[in-house]
């Protein structure tokens, strides 16, 4: 399935243009002039794997979407800005992002193997020089956990961390999973969606050295839960590494609760555990993949009460400056009277509950 089965092949052979996505997977998909400005805005990057879950090849297709640019991209209102979350301005040392007390994130390169149309971190990935985190930024990153150790845990991130050699990564665990303080880290990638093929024995043996491992994929639609991914996933379970999924809800792509109903069943099924449904950050160009945050509350509702509580994602919105997360839930408490609550169930029915 989308040609070489080698993970540094797919790397190498990225399409990176909408002439090359033309050319290469889809000779019938007409680019508008449109499609041309957002390429320029936030250019494209993609494996021939992750293309080849195409089924048509238009905006009505979950991956098509994902991957491709279009008009709507250069709709640019005043609450959509270049770093949401202000990571830049929690920044103590280059590439090292420290936001909540106890936690913090790296960036170990500005690569991808797919940049995905609703990136939170275009600032980083939209760039055609990728680089990766240095040895002496990753020293300065190091001597700050050190001095700083009520962080314990750590969240590698990009890009995508899983796009660097074998080498590269061992290289950037070692030094970090050195620190005492530091007790877990988590890594954050898509690999499992758009390259599973990275997850090879030799990548996952190096996952397994040290302190405990996580790994946060980023799985958007079923369609994305194929058996590629279910066997890599499947390694990393089997080694004893957990695996979550982050999903996004996007407008035209994932927002009904079927489709999330679907995509958390398979992932459970598979030992991916859904993890959060997030709300898209208000990064630039991605106005028309946001929902109201209505539709991720009925969402939640549809999934009570249908899939078991491991199933059920938290539904949270990564609010815009320093807010953090909030985790959102539909409304179970209707009403008190007296010294009882009344709640409501997910097949609407009122429940009395006394208080003590």
């Amino acid at each position: 399935m989308g040609g070489t089965e080698d993970w540094r092949d797919q790397m190498k052979g990225r399409i990176m243009s909408l002439d090359d996505l033309k050319e290469r997977m889809f000779p019938e998909m007409v680019i508008t002039e449109e499609m041309r400005a957002a390429e320029r805005v936030f250019p494209v990057s993609t494996t021939s794997y992750y293309a080849s879950l195409v089924k048509t090849p238009d905006f009505q297709d979950p991956v098509f979407a994902q991957i491709v640019p279009r008009g709507d991209e250069l709709r640019t209102p005043p609450w959509l800005v270049e770093d949401p979350l202000l990571e830049k301005t929690f920044s103590p040392v280059p590439r090292l992002v420290h936001r909540y007390p106890d936690r913090a994130l790296i960036v170990a390169t500005s690569a991808c193997a797919s940049r995905c149309r609703h990136c939170t971190r275009k600032r980083v990935s939209a760039s055609t020089q990728e680089s990766a985190i240095s040895s002496s930024e990753l020293q300065a990153c190091c001597d700050y956990l050190r001095k700083n150790p009520a962080i314990d845990d750590i969240l590698i991130s990009g890009g995508d961390p899983l796009t660097l050699s074998d080498e590269a990564v061992a290289k950037i665990l070692s030094p970090i999973v050195s620190v005492p303080s530091v007790k877990v880290v988590r890594i954050a990638t898509r690999t499992l969606v758009n390259m599973p093929m990275r997850f090879t024995d030799n990548l996952v043996a190096i996952l397994r050295r040290g302190k405990p491992v996580y790994v946060n994929s980023h799985f958007n639609h079923p369609v994305e839960v194929t058996p590629a991914a279910i066997a890599a996933a499947s390694k990393l379970t089997d080694a004893g590494i957990p695996v979550a999924s982050q999903t996004v809800l996007l407008r035209g792509i994932n927002d009904t609760p079927q489709i999330i109903e679907e995509l958390c069943r398979k992932l459970f099924h598979n030992r991916i555990r859904p993890y959060y449904l997030f709300q898209c950050d208000l990064v630039y160009g991605i106005e028309h993949l946001r929902t109201p945050l209505a539709t991720g509350l009925e969402i939640m509702k549809h999934l009570r009460g249908r899939l078991s509580g491991m199933a059920i994602p938290n539904f949270a919105v990564d609010t815009p400056g320093n807010g953090g997360k909030i985790e959102l839930l539909p409304q179970g408490i209707l009403r008190r009277e007296g010294n009882s609550t009344i709640l409501v169930n997910s097949r609407g029915i009122e429940v009395t509950y006394p208080d003590p």
